[in-house]
């Protein structure tokens, strides 16, 4: 598992869920641009629009590292601006040199990481054979 995949969650400020989603319309644009291993970054709403949760999907550390060094500033403006509480999780085997530089550009934030155990892993051909079974 060389992909790393992140979940952050965040906090919305009160009064502020219209500039909180133009800010994330602006972070999105700036990905689709400038991110050149950014696989997946979606933004979901809490129902009562409060909180805010990201799914994001990395080729490695290295892309990871260059979508942070991309969004530094935007971002920045988000937690000054719109958002606090920030935490987040992540599933693989990020580079030490990734999370040190996490911890020490990000203090307050909580980072877990989850190391990949087992799982469903199916290769085309079983997909493909599963397909087929099921029709």
């Amino acid at each position: 598992m060389n992909k790393l995949h992140v979940s952050a969650r965040m906090k919305i400020r009160e009064g502020k869920l219209e500039g909180f989603k133009q800010q994330a319309a602006e972070i999105i644009r700036q990905t689709k641009e400038k991110d050149t291993g950014t696989l997946q970054y979606d933004w979901f709403l809490s129902s009562d629009r409060t909180e805010c949760e990201i799914r994001e999907i990395y080729e490695s550390s290295e892309a990871l590292a260059e979508h942070k060094h991309n969004l530094r500033k935007p971002l920045k403006r988000l937690f000054e601006e719109f958002a606090y509480d920030h935490n987040v999780v992540v599933y693989g085997d990020p580079s030490p040199q990734l999370l040190e530089g996490a911890r020490i550009m990000m203090p307050d934030v909580e980072i877990k990481v989850y190391s990949f155990l087992q799982g469903l892993e199916l290769g085309r051909e079983a997909r493909r054979d599963l397909k087929g079974d099921m029709q």
